[in-house]
């Protein structure tokens, strides 16, 4: 103990002895050394091996749908044979020139009974008095259509091969189910025409379900409905001012800003599924009629509209049949609903009829439009997968820290194995391959918005080394630069001995 201080030396401490102080250091280096391994197991990512060479072998690949086309031989009257072989050099010929026909190959045959054909993969041509299509998959020609290959060709090419683009900006993305949403909107509630209800479930049963059964093959839907009595409009409509009347326009740019979301409630439940909107504006009393001008800002006739992607709206004015009336019974209904259907088809990708070809039953969808787009939505959802698989090993590719386990490559392989199965599926009915072009897709995107990807997806290895130099910094430094001292002490101690011994030993 320092007599002068009362303190004691520190020399004398245990701890402070140079063995103790070094096993006690040592032990901390140990520590470390026994730990790195189980932290490197703890924070290692899992990048399990994806079949990329299958993935990319995709991205070249497209179905091709053969399509059978029968001529009725007995009402060509011996002219089938020469049409059929005509029909395949022009069909081919537009396959080389048009991407219209790029996924179908087309065979035309005869058949001397083709007009009773019952198969559900031949679609079966015959002449008749009119141009129309028949259940199940009959095409019927007029003597003006059925007089060259060449009419012929172009009836066809509208039936089986509808342009595609036309549709593509209007169309919504495929879902498995929709929901349709039917407002009755009241713009005033004090105006003198307000409208409290409205014959739904007849109207939904005389146009929308022959449709929603027609696709029921594509999707599901679920219906809802609601009234609502105070719905204005974000804007003001133009006047148009005349000698005998005065009326309201919507021009162009209006019908873009039409829906106010900020003050209109259409949605009345929550759900992920996607929502087709179909609106009844009912204008109040002091805006009435309110017409859709054209871009000369001429009113038209036109009183409804439809909003790409997004659902349709029908401006209903007043109706002289309907008077004072609060409620609309179906017959009220019935233009209203007969657009909604038309607009609901064109939403989901419903080609119409070519021009002059008419349908036996007009309040259905005939054979070759629900064929139509089937193909159409199989074609989507394939290349659809196959960008969605591309994504997925690009992103692992580049980001080196993505982890990949093997729920990732088990929905990889789910995909890659029903994009298989849907091509081998082209000869069968287009149903079967939508069937598998969806669970294709449904696999890619689950593999794709997987949790366990998506955490890591920007966090990339300089945030990682932002976090653990603060951290191990702090206790790293200190175990270096005693580690250090202690080196250079121990050598100082032996370089003493060493030449403590050598004088002793010359003495």
């Amino acid at each position: 103990m320092d007599a002068l201080h009362g303190f004691k030396d520190v020399q004398s401490l245990s701890f402070q002895r140079p063995v103790i102080r070094r096993l006690i250091l040592g032990s901390y280096w140990v520590v470390i050394l026994f730990a790195i391994p189980f932290w490197w197991r703890l924070t290692s990512i899992e990048r399990i091996a994806l079949p990329s060479s299958r993935v990319h072998a995709q991205l070249e690949k497209r179905p091709v749908f053969p399509v059978n086309v029968q001529l009725d031989g007995s009402s060509f009257h011996g002219r089938a044979s020469l049409l059929a072989s005509e029909l395949n050099e022009l069909l081919a010929q537009s396959a080389r020139t048009s991407t219209r026909w790029s996924n179908l190959d087309i065979h035309v045959t005869v058949d001397q009974n083709a007009d009773n054909q019952t198969n559900h993969s031949v679609y079966t041509v015959a002449v008749g008095d009119d141009t129309v299509v028949r259940h199940p998959r009959h095409l019927i020609l007029s003597q003006d259509d059925a007089s060259s290959a060449t009419k012929i060709a172009d009836v066809l090419t509208g039936l089986l091969a509808p342009e595609a683009s036309s549709r593509v900006q209007r169309v919504v993305q495929y879902s498995k189910r929709y929901r349709l949403a039917f407002t009755l909107l009241n713009e005033d509630v004090t105006s003198d025409r307000l409208i409290h209800s409205w014959d739904i479930r007849a109207a939904l049963a005389d146009h929308i379900s022959p449709v929603l059964s027609q696709l029921n093959v594509l999707h599901d839907f679920l219906i809802e409905s609601q009234v609502q009595f105070h719905a204005p409009l974000a804007f003001e409509p133009v006047q148009i001012v005349s000698e005998n009347s005065t009326l309201y326009g919507l021009t162009p740019e209006d019908l873009t800003v039409f829906v106010n979301s900020a003050e209109w409630t259409l949605s009345s439940s929550v759900s992920e599924d996607p929502v087709l909107h179909f609106l009844l504006f009912v204008p109040s009393s002091s805006r009435q009629p309110l017409h859709i001008l054209d871009t000369q800002g001429s009113p038209t006739k036109h009183a409804v509209f439809l909003l790409p992607q997004w659902g349709g709206i029908y401006i209903l004015n007043h109706l002289e049949h309907v008077g004072t009336r609060t409620h609309l019974t179906a017959v009220d209904l019935s233009l209203v609903f007969s657009a909604f259907a038309n607009q609901l088809s064109a939403l989901l990708g419903v080609s119409d009829l070519p021009r002059g070809v008419k349908s036996d039953d007009s309040s259905v969808l005939s054979d070759w439009q629900v064929d139509a787009v089937l193909r159409y939505r199989a074609q989507e959802n394939i290349i659809e997968t196959q960008k969605t698989l591309h994504s997925i090993v690009k992103l692992v590719d580049q980001i080196k820290n993505m982890p990949v386990d093997e729920t990732v490559r088990g929905d990889v392989q789910n995909a890659l194995t029903a994009l298989g199965k849907a091509y081998r599926s082209t000869a069968g009915l287009p149903s079967t391959i939508l069937h598998w072009s969806r669970e294709a897709l449904s696999s890619a995107s689950h593999a794709f918005f997987n949790p366990g990807m998506l955490a890591l997806l920007y966090f990339p290895a300089e945030h990682k080394y932002a976090v653990y130099t603060p951290l191990f910094a702090s206790i790293a430094v200190p175990l270096v630069v005693a580690l250090g001292r202690e080196l250079h002490a121990w050598r100082r101690e032996h370089r003493t001995t060493a030449g403590k011994l050598v004088y002793h030993t010359q003495s």
